[in-house]
Formats: structure tokens, sequence, C-alpha cells
């Protein structure tokens, strides 16, 4: 898998990226490691015992856990409607085991969304999804799964205006969602309209990443200039005909998940009294933005420790194992079946893909995970100079339909 991700990387200079020294990753995994332990070992239980928790899923009745796994259900196919909007060549099939496959690893590996894009990368590339179309789709996905991010806490301050008075920590959340949303959007405004504008926007970055290359000693060839006009051009021809249903599946994607959240709050038992849902909402939105950047695989132990607090907080003492139990629930229901079902999906995508794509069923099954013109070392034989490559590999690792 390491192959995989490194091709991104290694486009960046053309001439590979030397390995990643041991100690920085041992220590980056024990951290991540330790934090989640640090977590659910001391802080969790500060709420609720798992044994008071436990009694509180127990007490579900049938009908509460069909209402949640519907939910999770609805939550996952949407994330597949999402990514077939922005890559209309693909079908919900091939969308569901590239998303579950990818999901698989982002969520068992520290770090694992670098090797997610791999996973992801690999799986398209055998569908004959080029190069530029994966740069494309990842960069207008990630986009906006960022808006969507950042425009929750303003949707969520202004709902719960509406039935009682929001907390300071959600008027800055929403504040400086909203500060970056705008800047966001102005932008990418500028970038799509203006053509000098995205040439001096790539000198910037570019001088930035020279510099930076520069004090960590790292090889340093690429053309960010180049590589946002080649975005420019390809991103303006997708959201001029595809704009509305990217937003529009987006946002449902990003709801779906909320709608997890408060039908576990639901199901265990916790009434519109005792947490409304506007309070559930608010809380959603502002551990989606906490957990922008990965810093533990799939947000674990944050987000579970955030929603806690924030549910805890305003539902009472009392009431804090119910809370505990609805969230440790739903992030049960989100974070745990893509693991298995990614597992089947890469071996259904290994050993049997005419399942998954018709064109594959002569081709036999697929011998190993590998990109088209890439080498087993990694070097680039025909994608060294397409325009994008240089932005996906500067922008933060995310899973392929990113909804944790």
């Amino acid at each position: 898998m390491t192959a995989i991700a490194d091709p991104p990387a290694a486009a960046i200079t053309g001439q590979g990226r030397p390995g990643a020294r041991p100690g920085r990753k041992i220590f980056r995994i024990a951290g991540s490691v330790a934090l989640v332990a640090a977590i659910f070992g001391f802080a969790v239980p500060h709420f609720a015992s798992y044994r008071s928790v436990w009694a509180s899923m127990h007490a579900m009745t049938w009908a509460q856990v069909l209402l949640v796994a519907a939910a999770a259900a609805a939550s996952m196919i949407s994330t597949w409607i999402m990514i077939c909007a922005v890559l209309p060549s693909i079908r919900m099939r091939e969308a569901a085991v590239v998303n579950l496959g990818s999901n698989a690893v982002a969520n068992t590996l520290p770090a694992g969304g670098a090797l997610a894009m791999g996973v992801s990368w690999a799986m398209l590339s055998s569908w004959d999804v080029s190069t530029a179309e994966y740069v494309l789709y990842t960069l207008v996905s990630g986009i906006w799964n960022v808006f969507a991010r950042l425009g929750l806490p303003v949707l969520a301050l202004v709902i719960l205006a509406t039935a009682s008075r929001p907390g300071a920590g959600l008027i800055t959340a929403a504040a400086a969602g909203l500060a970056l949303l705008a800047a966001m959007a102005a932008g990418l405004g500028l970038l799509m309209r203006s053509e000098s504008f995205a040439v001096r926007a790539g000198r910037a970055v570019q001088l930035a990443l020279v510099t930076a290359c520069r004090v960590a000693r790292r090889p340093r060839s690429f053309d960010i200039p180049g590589s946002l006009l080649g975005f420019r051009d390809r991103a303006g021809a997708l959201i001029a005909s595809r704009g509305w249903r990217i937003t529009a599946t987006t946002a449902a994607s990003n709801l779906t998940l909320w709608l997890v959240l408060l039908a576990c709050l639901r199901g265990i038992g916790l009434s519109q009294a005792q947490v409304p849902w506007q309070t559930s909402l608010a809380a959603f939105a502002f551990v989606r933005l906490l957990t922008v950047l990965p810093i533990t695989p799939g947000g674990l132990g944050i987000t579970e420790l955030g929603l806690i607090a924030t549910l805890a907080a305003g539902a009472g003492h009392r009431d804090g194992a119910q809370v505990t139990a609805a969230v440790l629930l739903y992030r049960a229901v989100t974070y745990l079946p893509p693991i298995p079902l990614g597992v089947i999906a890469c071996l259904t995508w290994q050993h049997a893909p005419a399942l998954i794509h018709a064109k594959l069923a002569d081709a036999g099954p697929v011998a190993e995970m590998s990109l088209p013109g890439w080498g087993p070392a990694g070097e680039d034989a025909s994608h060294q100079n397409q325009p994008g490559i240089v932005i996906l590999a500067t922008m933060p690792a995310t899973r392929v339909g990113d909804a944790e």
C-alpha cells in the first residue's frame, strides 16, 4: 500500500521522495495510540461507566435498533451518491467499493488518509478513470466537503438561536467557520473567473512551498501556477455542469450523518426535552469543525469526547450515561461497519472484478494494487506533467467520500 500512496508525493519532485524517518513515524503512531487510549481509558469514563453505557444500549427495543440501522445505511448510501455526482463516469456499485475500501484503510491506520487515497486511485484507475479525472474529483469533493464543515456551525447557530441561547464556543466556531467559508468561496470564485489571479496565487503558493522545502532540505521541482491553471480549466467545466448536484449531495451526506446521531439519541431514550435536535446539530457541527485535521484515524477518540462533552453539558449530569451511550452507538454504527465491508470490497475488487465493473469480466482478477504508469519504485512513467497532480500532493490527505 505504501507504493500506492507514494506516487502523488513523488510527482512533486519528479524523482521520488525520501521515506519518512522511522523514528518520526513511530512517534506519530505511538502518540495517536496514546491519545486514543487516554480518551477511552480516562476521559470517557468520567462522564459514565461502560457498564451503564451497555445497560442503556441493552434496553433498546428492536424498533429503535432498526431506526439506527436505517439511518446509518442512508448515510452510507448518500456518500456513494455524492461520489457519483462528482465523478459521473462511475456507477453506484463502484462508488460503494471505492468508498468502503478507502474508509477501511483510513479508519484503521494512523495517517491512513494517504494510504486511502492510494487505494481509491488504484481502484478507479482499474476502471479507466484517468489521472486527471481522479485529481479533479479529489480536489472538488475535498473543497466542497470543507465548505460543508465550515458552513455547518453557521447553520447550527442560526437554528439554535431560535430555540435557546447559543454558547460562546458555538458562536466562536460559527464566526471562524463563516470567515473561513467566505474567504475560501471568494478565493475559489476568483480562481474560476480570473486567469491572472490563478497565476499570481500559484506563484505565491509556489514561493511558500519552495521556502518550506529549502528549510526541510527536501528536493523542490514543481509548477504550481501551471497546476492551478489546469485545475481551473477542468474544474470550471465540472462545476458549471454539475455544481448544483455536487452541492446538494454533499449537503445531504453531511446532514444524513447528523441524522444518524439524532437517531442514536432518540433510540437510547433521550427525548427532545432532554437533548433538543437543535443542540445535537450544534454539537455535530462543532465536532466536525474540530476534526478537520486528522490527528487520529477517522477522528477516533476526539469525536467521541467532543460530542459527549458538548451534549452532556446541555443534558445535565443525570443523563450522562444515556448521552455517552448514544454517542458511542453513533460512532460504532458509522466507524466500524466500513472496516469489514471495506475488506470484502477490496477482496471482491481483486479477485472478482466482474461483479463490480462489467468491462473487467474477461480481464481476470486484478493482480495487484498498482497505478497505471507507475513503476514498482514509484517512478512516474507517464503522468509527471499532468496538471493538478502537484495540487493534490500538497493538500492534506483525505479518504474518498469522507463523511466522518
